[in-house]
């Protein structure tokens, strides 16, 4: 026979977000309600945004001005030596240098004056500083264009979340926002959760540690829907034992495609514990069980015997006998009220 671990527990939501607002702002729109289903990235409250939508124009503005500047489309890979100003003092500086070469040159033949000859050079030695200046503010606005650039991506961020979205499929469990509402950054607008599939918490005692693993199937019951069994699996197993109850917590996970296991609710659960074991059955109408203690009429020879038995789990009709009574055993079935030790045995 199969075995199994008879526990409580509570079923929890598979996700549960409390999602708040990330800019301020008046709310202008809010198409859910409470128990809504939505989607992934499903609108669950607008925040007016002109003023986020000014604040990402003006640094688009910003960063097509330093674009500009620099000579750089959108895309493009910085050089350096491709800015304008870069360009322009890279050529000023080649022509001083070509003309002080050419002056050097006339000037060891003694064909100009050394005042000629110096004046050249500290046209060249200007030209290569005004070129080295021109490279260092084309860095600077290098610099500039990349800041710019992180404040255009916060601003077109800031207008993304003007529009609150879903950040997983579920059920919306509360709106607590409406139009007309001024909301700051972090301010709750909403509870999602996902409650399909769900989570059970199970509370297993410590004597039972081994019979629980990862994997093992789980049936579930709830009082809602009597008669009614829920399928899932064991999906964690906490790693110590809590010292106030001396308890092991389970976590399964059950499918709820219908919707109809809903968070919070208690539940009894069977934890399968592995391969079925032999075990003595003896069908439920020969246990008489009073004040605790259950009993059972034996056939011995020609009169019945009442054992104290000891009870396992039930299977149907029958419940499982762990002492008391052995395979071969003959048991009574039927009104045992009236039976007591030794009542004789007639054969018909």
């Amino acid at each position: 026979m199969a075995r199994f671990l008879e526990v409580s527990g509570t079923l929890v939501a598979q996700e549960q977000a409390e999602v708040a607002a990330e800019v301020a702002g008046r709310i202008v729109a809010t198409p859910v309600e409470r128990g809504t289903l939505v989607a992934a990235g499903a609108i669950l409250v607008r925040v007016a945004a002109e003023e986020v939508e000014a604040q990402a124009r003006e640094a688009n503005a910003n960063v097509g001005q330093i674009r500009a500047r620099l000579g750089q489309s959108a895309g493009q890979t910085f050089d350096v030596e491709q800015v304008p100003e870069v360009a322009a003092a890279r050529a000023s500086r080649d022509l001083a240098g070509a003309d002080f070469d050419r002056v050097q040159m006339l000037y060891e033949r003694k064909l100009v004056s050394k005042a000629e000859h110096d004046m050249r050079q500290s046209q060249a030695e200007n030209a290569q500083r005004q070129y080295e200046v021109a490279r260092n503010g084309a860095e600077q606005q290098r610099q500039a264009l990349a800041g710019a650039e992180a404040r255009l991506t916060m601003a077109q961020k800031a207008v993304s979340d003007a529009t609150v979205r879903a950040p997983f499929g579920g059920v919306v469990a509360e709106r607590v926002v409406s139009v007309g509402d001024f909301v700051t950054r972090g301010t709750k607008v909403a509870t999602v959760m996902r409650v399909d599939p769900l989570r059970v918490e199970l509370t297993v005692p410590a004597q039972f540690i081994s019979a629980v693993a990862t994997g093992r199937p789980v049936t579930l019951q709830v009082d809602a829907y009597p008669g009614q069994t829920f399928t899932g699996r064991v999906r964690y197993v906490s790693p110590d034992v809590r010292a106030d109850s001396r308890a092991l917590v389970v976590e399964a996970v059950v499918p709820n495609t219908k919707g109809l296991l809903k968070p919070g609710l208690f539940v009894t659960a069977r934890i399968e514990q592995g391969q079925p074991t032999p075990g003595v059955l003896v069908p439920a109408s020969a246990v008489r069980t009073a004040a605790g203690t259950s009993r059972v009429f034996v056939v011995v020879d020609d009169h019945v015997e009442e054992r104290i038995v000891t009870m396992g789990q039930a299977v149907g009709a029958r419940v499982e006998v762990t002492s008391g009574v052995a395979a071969s055993d003959v048991v009574v079935v039927g009104d045992l009220a009236r039976l007591s030790d030794g009542v004789p045995v007639v054969s018909q």
